[in-house]
């Protein structure tokens, strides 16, 4: 290309050789001619570089932080310093086991056989047993049936999800038993602080609050789980227990490995699959993409209707850049798997639970 250009100069030249002009209309026609190609390259470089944009997708990035802090700086610290509270009780979860077990899975089968839990019989009784598994086991991508590997995936996560949806539960009911208060006491104040923090209001609204803290139907959040990890046989679900899918572009993470080493999100590592569970679940109720999610959910509450999964799915198009197509596939798994089966079931205490109990 380069030769080319030089070669239609030189016939500029000799055009102006042949019809004799002067030295000087030679020099300043000649210099007008460089100026305009040295001003226009960059514009036109611009523009074909903006065929090769590249959409990002942020609202799966829970927020722009590290679960490795240490390596921030003391900038990258003060930035980040809200964040750190919406999520200091994933911090501290996902730091309480890094030396995890990981158990195979016929080990985990035989769990659940000794503990009688099956799907068909919580199906029946709407009761969980309290198997909570730390690690999903490497060998759930060997198994063949398409229908058993499904089903020990939601035995695995389902009461995980409960859990979580669980500690929202007792927590709501607390923020609306100090709604109702004229006076509230200092461990209530210091409570709501706290609460306000997690939830990323620092205007300390209290109806904000109410429609934030709240659950995520419990076939919603199985129906992504499946979708993001291939029913639990992606790298990023066993190598990192993510779940959810969701982005960071720093800290410590998994790489997609079509992307380039240097540049692109990374999916997010966590040492326990319940943190994962948890931070999905802070992503959907205070990201600013689901801002309609959580309106369509207090709707659904004021109006005393059960929150369904079928209606919310379609408040979730910005969770994937397949948009609304991604919102058809949540549907058809929810659907084809009968996994709204399994939204008004309870779990069972823990004989840890119990033993505070008594």
């Amino acid at each position: 290309m380069g030769k080319r250009v030089f070669n239609n100069k030189m016939k500029f030249f000799k055009f102006f050789d042949k019809n004799d002009l002067g030295s000087i209309p030679r020099i300043f026609i000649s210099s007008l001619i460089l100026i305009f190609f040295f001003y226009s390259m960059p514009i036109f470089i611009s523009f074909i570089n903006k065929d090769n944009l590249e959409f990002q997708n942020n609202s799966k990035a829970v927020l722009a932080y590290t679960l490795n802090s240490k390596n921030n700086s003391a900038k990258e610290k003060t930035e980040l310093l809200d964040e750190k509270d919406l999520l200091i009780d994933i911090f501290s979860l996902n730091e309480l086991e890094v030396d995890t077990v990981r158990l195979n899975a016929s080990t985990i089968k035989q769990l659940f056989e000794d503990t009688k839990y099956t799907l068909e019989d919580v199906r029946e009784k709407k009761l969980v047993k309290p198997v909570a598994l730390t690690l999903l086991p490497n060998e759930i991508k060997m198994i063949e049936s398409t229908k058993k590997r499904k089903e020990f995936f939601i035995q695995i996560v389902l009461p995980l999800i409960l859990k979580e949806n669980n500690n929202i539960r007792i927590d709501r009911k607390r923020l609306f038993s100090i709604i109702n208060k004229s006076n509230n006491s200092d461990l209530e104040k210091k409570w709501l602080a706290k609460k306000y923090k997690q939830y990323g209001i620092p205007s300390k609204d209290l109806s904000t609050l109410k429609i934030r803290m709240d659950e995520i139907p419990v076939s919603l959040a199985l129906a992504q789980a499946a979708k993001e990890t291939g029913w639990g046989t992606s790298r990023f679900a066993l190598e990192g227990n993510a779940l959810f899918g969701q982005w960071t572009w720093s800290g410590e993470g998994l790489r997609p490995k079509e992307s380039d080493k240097n540049e692109g999100h990374k999916v997010m590592k966590f040492n326990v699959l319940q943190a994962s569970v948890r931070a999905y679940q802070r992503n959907l109720n205070t990201h600013s993409s689901y801002i309609d999610f959580r309106k369509a959910r207090a709707e659904l509450r004021d109006n005393g209707k059960p929150l369904d999964s079928l209606v919310l799915a379609g408040y979730l198009d910005k969770y994937a850049e397949t948009g609304d197509k991604y919102v058809e596939v949540l549907k058809k798994i929810i659907a084809q798997n009968s996994l709204k089966d399994f939204d008004d079931a309870k779990l069972l205490p823990s004989s840890i639970e119990l033993e505070s109990l008594i």
